[in-house]
């Protein structure tokens, strides 16, 4: 069976950064046909559940209290592409807009829940090593025969 890493808050699992979650029922299907390998890159990298919210300005990644956690993104990133790696997984279900795992869009930076086009630091990374990024609208593309 082949196996894709997945944002482990899609899964229901309380890992955001408020200690909560962002559960789609539809990820559980995923499994007849999947192995899914859960991951949270910012729980990764070290950052604490709950944490304070972050998100990339200028090719950083800044909490709300101004704290640089760039390192614990990067650090994430790489753990999550090195389970990648072990697992042989090519295909990544991520959580859009996530300063971590975002596809098309992440938010500004300003914290006034200003989308932008870019993505997430996991997200860039497992894209440079030809993993395909997938976000939790487009899972039926997955359950596709």
């Amino acid at each position: 069976m082949e196996k894709i890493l997945v944002s482990a808050c899609l899964y229901g699992k309380n890992v955001k950064y408020n200690g909560k979650n962002n559960y789609i029922s539809k990820i559980k299907e995923l499994e007849k046909k999947y192995e899914l390998i859960l991951i949270c890159p910012e729980v990764f990298g070290g950052l604490s559940i709950p944490r304070d919210p972050s998100e990339i300005n200028n090719d950083k990644v800044i909490s709300i209290k101004g704290k640089d956690v760039t390192n614990n993104f990067n650090i994430g990133a790489k753990k999550a592409l090195d389970l990648a790696i072990e697992n042989n997984c090519k295909i990544a279900i991520l959580k859009e807009g996530s300063p971590s795992c975002g596809k098309n869009y992440i938010y500004d930076g300003t914290f006034r829940s200003i989308k932008i086009d870019g993505m997430g630091i996991t997200t860039k990374l497992l894209k440079e090593n030809n993993i395909k990024i997938y976000n939790e609208k487009e899972i039926d593309l997955l359950l596709m025969p």
